[in-house]
């Protein structure tokens, strides 16, 4: 059997060039001609595809424009598929355009738009180039869908079919799914589209539901963090979510009193289209017949989409109970997604630790990577001893990856705690007792020479207020806009993570955890993760250190997967 014969058809060469330009507007790229090539299959089976965008090398006196100065737009059969920053798209030679599976005498035409980024700096892009060739690699498809290695693989005593979907249930099935840095539970297969329903193991962050009173998703603080796409949310830093989740997904966000035990699918009165939202108390009981142990019980407190009455919205508690309380409170978010029916299993057998990876996410051979081309929650070696895990948290300051311990530091096996400030001062910084033991002896003592050269000095950190009742967003801008920058910032080597923040949740049991501090103030206390996995204005006398860290922008990979199995091993390129 061999893979179908692809054919790569470019309207203008393969080559992509870039010279001679000047910054401009995303709605003015957008309008640009584009580089127009269209993919035809022309072999007698089904084909996976990757069409990468290589460099080229430049002629002699030219010097190439940097990848973070580079947006670009994706249009796919008339349909614009994405429109971002080029470094998403990897680093040379792994700069992967789009990808998917072609059928027999299937043509896909695309229109690829380049411009310089109107953010670029006259240094970064002034009398610069960009050179590039498309490239498409064709396999013989592997895998089979997602939903049909559930239905296969997981007993049918542990599926419940209510007519519309098909619910995984049971204390700990091999439901587990990797994808795009973190770990997933795949919670019900629809029965008509054969979509599945996915969500996070652990709780990514905290925040407040919505204002006080208001127990509606849609239009929510928790909506927008969701689907915010930009470095600060959710959805912007999912892996090609355009390629794996179903855009226009459909929540039902019906209010629901029922107790645990009373399992009845709400009306679909109340819905929301999405193409990220949380899971609903019905679907919660699904999983295990109305009871407390089932899988999606983490050991942790965390939102569900349904409200209980017209001021109250529904959560679960760390002993899997329900909880009717204020939308103001800050419980932890498990992100859902519904994965789109084509997507694939190549690897894996659903257990925790070898969980199910899907095709498009299942990179090999990563050497030579630049860090600051990957995803949120992927592991990453760094640091020294019982204190080596870190995980990767955003891009938010442009070439730069932002890092943070895996768990809050350690010594001799048992957690480190700490006071914020002997003197009560809220506002961090070098100097504080905390901030002070960050840039000063953990630098010496929890990370050696060859990392600490890999850490950029002195980025800013944001010193925001959130309240009880307020957006998360104002943890770093002066309103939910998010269009302002606070002013309240300090420079500082060493940080630690914002409320609200990729990777400010807690990823363990409340019993294997400790609570650890933040940046962000509320009112004069400082906001700390509880053991809960919740976000508390209450400051404890103590509490863990979780230091979060901006690594510079020529840091490479030189093996592992990103899995806390296998994390990516570092070095400084030259």
């Amino acid at each position: 059997i061999r893979a179908g014969t692809l054919d790569l058809v470019l309207g203008e060469g393969n080559e992509l060039t870039l010279e001679k330009q000047i910054p401009i507007e995303d709605e003015e790229g957008m309008s640009l001609d584009g580089f127009t090539f269209s993919l035809t299959n022309n072999g007698n089976i089904e084909s996976d595809y990757t069409i990468y965008l290589d460099d080229i090398a430049l002629d002699e006196g030219e010097s190439r424009i940097p990848d973070s100065s580079i947006r670009y737009s994706l249009t796919r059969n008339e349909e614009v598929f994405m429109t971002r920053n080029m470094t998403t798209m990897g680093s040379n030679p792994n700069r992967r355009v789009d990808f998917g599976t072609i059928g027999v005498d299937e043509t896909i035409n695309y229109t690829l738009r380049i411009w310089i980024d109107y953010d670029a700096t006259k240094e970064e892009a002034s009398g610069k180039t960009f050179k590039g060739k498309l490239r498409v690699v064709a396999t013989q498809p592997v895998g089979e869908e997602v939903s049909t290695v559930l239905l296969d693989n997981i007993p049918k005593e542990n599926q419940y079919d209510d007519g519309i979907d098909t619910f995984i249930t049971g204390e700990d099935p091999n439901n587990y799914i990797w994808y795009s840095g973190k770990l997933w539970r795949a919670v019900s297969i629809n029965n008509t589209e054969n979509t599945v329903k996915l969500v996070t193991q652990w709780n990514i962050s905290a925040i407040p539901y919505n204002a006080s009173g208001n127990p509606a998703f849609e239009g929510s603080y928790m909506e927008s963090w969701l689907n915010d796409t930009t470095v600060d949310g959710f959805l912007g830093n999912l892996r090609d979510y355009e390629n794996f989740i179903v855009i226009d997904s459909v929540w039902n966000a019906t209010m629901d009193s029922n107790d645990l035990g009373n399992i009845e699918r709400p009306n679909g009165t109340t819905t929301v289209t999405t193409p990220v939202g949380l899971l609903n108390i019905y679907e919660y009981q699904s999983s295990n017949n109305g009871g407390v142990y089932g899988y999606l019980n983490n050991g942790l407190d965390w939102w569900c989409i349904t409200p209980y009455n017209s001021t109250n919205v529904r959560s679960i508690t760390f002993i899997g109970a329900v909880n009717n309380g204020a939308p103001s409170a800050a419980f932890g978010i498990r992100p859902s997604i519904n994965l789109k029916s084509n997507v694939k299993i190549v690897d894996g057998d659903g257990t925790v630790d070898n969980p199910y990876r899907l095709s498009g996410d299942n990179d090999t051979d990563l050497s030579g990577t630049l860090l600051n081309t990957r995803y949120s929650g992927e592991y990453i070696t760094f640091g020294n001893d019982e204190n080596n895990l870190y995980r990767i948290v955003s891009r938010e300051t442009e070439g730069l990856t932002k890092i943070t311990s895996a768990e809050p530091l350690k010594s001799s096996g048992a957690f480190k705690t700490m006071e914020f400030d002997s003197n009560n001062n809220a506002n961090y910084s070098s100097t504080n007792t905390i901030g002070a033991f960050l840039n000063g002896e953990y630098l010496v003592s929890y990370v050696d020479s060859g990392y600490r050269n890999m850490i950029e000095d002195n980025t800013i950190w944001y010193l925001g207020t959130v309240r009880g009742y307020a957006s998360y967003k104002l943890a770093k801008y002066t309103d939910e806009t998010g269009n302002t920058l606070t002013s309240n910032i300090t420079s500082a080597t060493i940080g630690l993570l914002r409320m609200g923040e990729l990777m400010a949740g807690q990823f363990d049991k409340y019993n294997n955890n400790t609570f650890y501090w933040t940046l962000t103030l509320y009112d004069f206390y400082v906001r700390s993760v509880n053991t809960n996995g919740a976000s508390t204005g209450t400051s404890p006398v103590l509490a863990g250190v979780k230091p979060s860290i901006n690594l510079k922008s020529n840091v490479v990979i030189t093996g592992g997967d990103g899995t806390k199995e296998n994390p990516f091993t570092l070095e400084l390129a030259d």
